[in-house]
């Protein structure tokens, strides 16, 4: 199990690269808080699931893959697509079922792809990304190359038939992946926020073991340093790794979904909020001198100024047209 994230130092040579996580997961706050708005205008149709609260998981776990290396997510996705590369305008559109969004207005919220970054959804069905990653995990073994698979759930996937299943059979085949449980507590009623909770359900149903670790998914270098690990398990010794994150989400469970006092209290929401993985980074910069607050000040307007420019960008794109019913996303 990994052991809690030591309060050394941060090495000064990294300055950047702890910059640089500020600043996505910034853009994954400012975006999320930008999709709630539009949501609450009628600018965004269906379902919206946000992410805010759970930033250091998705930033930390993708700052250690590549390009090359294929990425799978539920429906709170947008995070993950961003985080890829995908440009926020491009997401935004997605969002408002604009042509030029990245599943050209087709997927919506919880079904977002960008092929050409190798994320691969977005997938609105509980649990139903984690047999496809592994699927292309097996592929990459099959080809002989060196890449690797990431696939992130919520804590309830691990109730369903699809999550032990496919463990067991990473495991078995020896495929490079790596399954990152988004442990946000709330999931469908699960409250899986008891101590080992997820290692218990996976150990009683799956029948062959995997490198195991516990993060605190409020801390976005824990994240990155576990995931490094899994990443080079998954390169060097094509060995799976099963990472649960513990995080905590501040919306509800979505936008139709009230933010306290359905399952929770606005007392616990407060406290965990002294948690916020944003803030926690920007403590530790500004008291080691690698940032000041006006740097901070700056960055943040500089993210929130993209944003806004994404935003406009979503409301000028055009509907689709009619001839869109007819035609395949990925056709070419």
């Amino acid at each position: 199990m990994a052991q809690p994230y030591p309060e050394t130092h941060l090495d000064p040579a990294r300055a950047g690269f702890y910059r640089d996580l500020l600043r996505r997961m910034l853009l994954v706050r400012h975006f999320e808080e930008k999709a709630g708005e539009a949501y609450a205008q009628g600018k965004v149709g269906g379902f919206c699931h946000l992410y805010i609260g759970q930033e250091a998981v998705a930033t930390g776990a993708l700052a250690a893959v590549r390009e090359d290396d294929y990425v799978f997510a539920g429906y709170r996705e947008h995070a993950h697509i961003l985080l890829r590369g995908t440009s926020p305008g491009t997401v935004m559109a997605e969002l408002f079922g604009r042509a030029d969004g990245c599943s050209s207005g087709k997927g919506g919220s919880m079904h977002m792809f960008d092929a050409e970054r190798n994320f691969l959804g977005g997938h609105g069905i509980v649990g139903a990304q984690l047999p496809l990653a592994a699927g292309a995990a097996f592929a990459i073994k099959y080809r002989g190359t060196d890449q690797l698979a990431i696939c992130f759930f919520g804590e309830a996937a691990v109730n369903i038939g699809a999550f032990h299943e496919t463990l067991n059979m990473a495991a078995l085949w020896e495929l490079p992946i790596v399954f990152v449980v988004e442990n946000n507590r709330y999931g469908m009623g699960t409250a899986l926020e008891r101590a080992a909770a997820v290692w218990d359900v996976y150990r009683r149903a799956c029948s062959y073991d995997m490198a195991e670790e516990i993060v605190d998914g409020m801390d976005v270098l824990a994240v990155h340093d576990t995931t490094v690990r899994a990443v080079e398990r998954a390169r060097e010794e094509q060995a799976p790794t099963l990472i649960e994150a513990r995080t905590y989400r501040y919306m509800g469970h979505s936008m139709a979904d009230p933010i306290h006092g359905h399952y929770r209290t606005k007392e616990e929401l407060e406290e965990q909020k002294k948690k916020d993985p944003i803030r926690r980074l920007e403590k530790r910069l500004t008291a080691e001198g690698l940032m000041g607050e006006d740097d901070i000040k700056k960055m943040d307007q500089d993210v929130l100024a993209e944003v806004e420019e994404a935003v406009q960008f979503a409301d000028e794109s055009p509907d689709p047209g009619p001839e869109a019913l007819y035609t395949d996303v990925y056709a070419d």
